[in-house]
């Protein structure tokens, strides 16, 4: 499992730094393509739930069997799922309302007029959203680099599900910030930080998981990431896949990441 420790890490701040993409983005492009938009959220939530129902709980209640025998590994197995929607869903609680990174920002604002910049009331706007995105990626570091560790090929799979919801994550740090200070340095400067929280994540992992990863551990945990990345999904990425949807592109997007992932997974039999 440690042969891949420098790919876990690697990928991780890969999917981090995709926050970063999201705040050029919005610096370089003219309008929001909402067709691609929505569509590609609702094939990293494909990505995501198809791999986290399919694979990840699969092997999580396989270690907690081996482990603590058929019945009560099989309760830890549901009960770490569950903990893990529990988790993520009491950080999207006390995260600030100001800085819900469920809200999409349009790269097309970034073409308002000079008199909108440097709007005091954006500054802590953006401020609070880089912090909501920076706790939400915590755990996503988290679930990214031990599930690289423990199988490379589907840490990939969710490095690029991740990354393509970080993109307009992003954005949504970038666009009021620059509103706010007029500076868009500083706009990128915080979007690229709040992506960071992703490979702190792992570190974290690395120094007070890692040493401690039995069976038992190991299995509580992905199952924990089956769930948060369940809930990401039903709750952050569909919504905003819908927002922009056109033609059931969402749904189309959804069916095409778990055929994608399906797919793949075949390949490493």
């Amino acid at each position: 499992m440690h042969d891949h420790l420098w790919l876990a890490f690697g990928l991780t701040l890969a999917a981090g730094l995709a926050t970063g993409i999201g705040s050029v983005i919005s610096f370089v492009a003219s309008t929001t393509n909402t067709k691609f938009l929505s569509w590609s959220l609702g094939f990293s939530a494909g990505v995501m739930i198809y791999v986290s129902m399919i694979e990840i709980f699969v092997k999580a209640k396989d270690a907690l069997v081996a482990a603590a025998g058929n019945a009560l590994g099989s309760w830890l197995t549901v009960g770490g799922f569950f903990g893990g929607i529990l988790l993520i869903a009491l950080i999207d609680k006390f995260v600030p309302d100001q800085g819900n990174p469920h809200e999409i920002k349009k790269v097309e604002e970034m073409n308002k007029p000079a008199s909108a910049i440097k709007d005091p009331a954006l500054l802590k706007m953006g401020t609070f959203t880089a912090l909501a995105i920076a706790i939400h990626n915590f755990p996503e570091g988290i679930a990214t680099f031990v599930s690289t560790l423990q199988d490379p090929g589907l840490g990939i799979a969710i490095t690029v599900a991740i990354a393509i919801h970080n993109i307009p994550e992003g954005i949504a740090v970038a666009v009021p910030i620059y509103f706010a200070t007029g500076s868009r340095k500083r706009a990128f400067k915080l979007s690229f930080l709040s992506g960071l929280a992703e490979p702190v994540g792992a570190i974290v992992a690395y120094f007070l998981l890692l040493p401690f990863l039995t069976d038992m551990m190991f299995g509580i945990i992905f199952a924990a990431v089956a769930g948060i990345m369940v809930f990401i999904s039903l709750d952050e990425l569909l919504p905003a896949a819908k927002k922009y949807d056109e033609g059931h592109l969402s749904i189309y997007g959804v069916i095409g990441g778990m055929a994608v992932m399906a797919v793949s997974l075949l390949l490493f039999i």
